[in-house]
């Protein structure tokens, strides 16, 4: 359905939508994906995952800020969180997106705030996934990641599967953990697979590759059961230890098939995003798996406190024209 994703990833780089849901809060069915507005409330919800043995990874909600004194805010939140993991002693890591800290205002801004998070971090024996963004952001983030292993050992990043240069790249950081995610932007047919079979494709030749050709830790981001069930074949037709790879979801998303994946003795990690800017977020959820289209429509037209225009006209506009485009298909 490229049109569908095609809206949702332009609704997600909506700035008057976008901060027309921030100040809405976790209203309208926001805390069926997002873990919590505070710390406090997040760590809560990692120990109820915990509690179904699975680990998570938590997102620190917002990006391409622009401003220094908000990209410093946004790295005391993401310490503040990592000291927090550690303090109650939940089982999470962490997911940076460089564009928070600073990408978009200054490299050696950026590539300060991000060495001293993976400082504390390893301290604390925490690991850091440095996020993969748009494909403008790309060469830095891959600057930035060679110049963090250089240092640290508790480092990794992402592979989207959609760029033509991923077999490269998941050759070159073998050795390196690294999550393998289909990818959510939108970029041009010269930098990324247009064809839904030739991203399918090519995700799972760079996870049958990382699971094979190095040493890295192989984190396999996708809900797509038949993708899933195929790459488990081949792990066990390999006899890939189960220590070398997990399986991540998004929070809120499939709940039980992750518990199925739990039971069949794999490791589950759920991806589980916190804080105030949500919307962007969920947007390129959306835009990855139209489906989950009846996700939001139910959690915001049922909800006790749905009101339109609390939600604002351009907002209920953009939803019930979305839900009759997905119903067309």
């Amino acid at each position: 359905m490229p049109l569908l994703r095609d809206i949702f990833i332009h609704l997600s780089e909506n700035q008057f939508l976008n901060n027309s849901t921030k100040k809405m809060g976790l209203k309208f069915g926001a805390n069926k994906v997002v873990g919590g507005v505070s710390i406090d409330d997040t760590i809560e919800r990692i120990k109820d995952i915990n509690d179904q043995e699975m680990s998570v990874v938590f997102d620190n909600l917002g990006e391409f800020i622009t401003d220094k004194e908000d990209a410093i805010q946004e790295k005391g939140k993401i310490i503040a969180m990592i000291n927090a993991i550690h303090e109650f002693g939940v089982d999470s890591h962490a997911s940076v997106k460089l564009s928070q800290i600073g990408l978009q205002i200054d490299y050696d801004f950026c590539l300060n705030n991000i060495d001293e998070i993976i400082a504390v971090a390893n301290k604390l024996d925490i690991f850091v996934n440095i996020d993969m963004e748009s494909y403008n952001l790309y060469p830095d983030t891959l600057r930035i990641l060679d110049a963090m292993l250089e240092k640290y050992d508790n480092v990794g990043t992402v592979i989207q599967a959609y760029l033509l240069n991923s077999p490269d790249d998941i050759l070159k950081y073998k050795d390196t953990r690294l999550r393998i995610v289909k990818g959510a932007y939108k970029e041009s047919a010269d930098a990324a697979h247009q064809d839904k079979a030739d991203i399918d494709k090519a995700y799972l030749e760079l996870i049958k590759s990382h699971l094979t050709e190095g040493t890295g830790y192989t984190s396999i981001a996708t809900h797509d059961h038949h993708i899933i069930e195929e790459i488990i074949d081949f792990i066990e037709q390999n006899d890939i230890d189960h220590d070398r790879f997990e399986f991540q979801m998004l929070y809120g998303f499939r709940k039980d098939y992750q518990k199925n994946l739990v039971k069949r003795g794999y490791k589950m990690v759920v991806y589980l995003p916190f804080g105030m800017d949500w919307y962007a977020y969920f947007m390129r959820r959306l835009a990855e798996r139209p489906q989950n289209i009846n996700l939001i429509v139910k959690s915001v037209t049922k909800h006790p406190a749905f009101k339109p225009a609390a939600f604002g006209t351009a907002g209920i506009l953009s939803l019930f024209t979305i839900v009759k485009l997905f119903k067309r298909k």
